[in-house]
């Protein structure tokens, strides 16, 4: 996912969110996610969304297919679950301990259109999986999770390869790129305090959170922020559920 973020002269520029990226930020960290129309207008209040603005991007919503309307309640999509798992997922990871075995993940369908292709591409690279080379993709074994969720178009093994696991996972992912936008990320959370700007900037933090690969710590540059990031957002959310939303624990 593409996160909406430029940089200039070297601070985090955040372009500011739409009635429905603020609709959908809410919900995507409400379980479950639903809330009714009351709750919303509340909600998107102080980030600069009115009432009949809140209105026109629901309807817009429910029309598009990205929220299911019943009886004065919004709630996410079948479709847009799966989006919230893999948030889910971002702020807290499942991991297990590393016993230095990697998963290896082999495309074995043949004969695919341009567009299967690219869903295959974007679910695997989902999964945090990276590739070596066209159709082999790997990342280290220290993720609790079902290898059937991958999908019937490959096979997964388990591997140990010779070189340097740091050496590797430096080559399959841009790990100082990502450190560099997590730590001006944290940095431009700590200097916002308006309610509109800082929504905006946890939910890029989220957004952020997605591409983290969830190394072990042996594969990690010294330093890594992603924790910070994670307890940042974490401590946000709850504050939203129960300040803004008027929701308890």
């Amino acid at each position: 996912m593409r996160m909406n973020v430029t940089e200039r002269t070297g601070e985090l520029v955040l372009r500011p969110l739409s009635a429905r990226s603020v609709v959908l930020s809410l919900l995507l960290g409400t379980h479950p996610p639903e809330l009714p129309v009351k709750d919303l207008v509340r909600g998107v209040e102080p980030f600069g969304v009115g009432g009949s603005t809140l209105r026109a991007a629901l309807s817009r919503m429910v029309a598009a297919g990205d929220l299911v309307r019943s009886d004065g309640v919004h709630r996410l999509s079948g479709r847009l679950l799966e989006r919230q798992r893999r948030q889910d997922e971002a702020v807290r990871p499942a991991t297990r301990p590393w016993d230095g075995d990697w998963e290896m993940v082999v495309v074995t369908a043949t004969g695919r259109e341009p567009a299967e292709r690219a869903e295959l591409r974007a679910r695997l690279t989902a999964h945090r999986l990276a590739e070596l080379r066209e159709g082999v993709w790997l990342r280290p074994a220290n993720l609790r999770r079902d290898a059937a969720r991958l999908g019937p178009a490959v096979q997964s093994f388990t591997s140990r390869p010779e070189r340097p696991g740091c050496e590797l996972a430096a080559e399959l992912w841009p790990l100082g790129d990502w450190a560099e936008t997590a730590r001006a990320l944290l940095a431009h959370i700590a200097r916002t305090r308006g309610p509109a700007e800082r929504f905006t900037a946890l939910a890029a933090a989220v957004r952020h959170l997605l591409a983290d690969p969830v190394l072990p710590a042996e594969l990690l540059p010294a330093d890594w922020p992603a924790d910070e990031l994670r307890h940042r957002y974490t401590a946000y959310q709850r504050e939203l559920t129960e300040d803004v939303l008027g929701r308890g624990r």
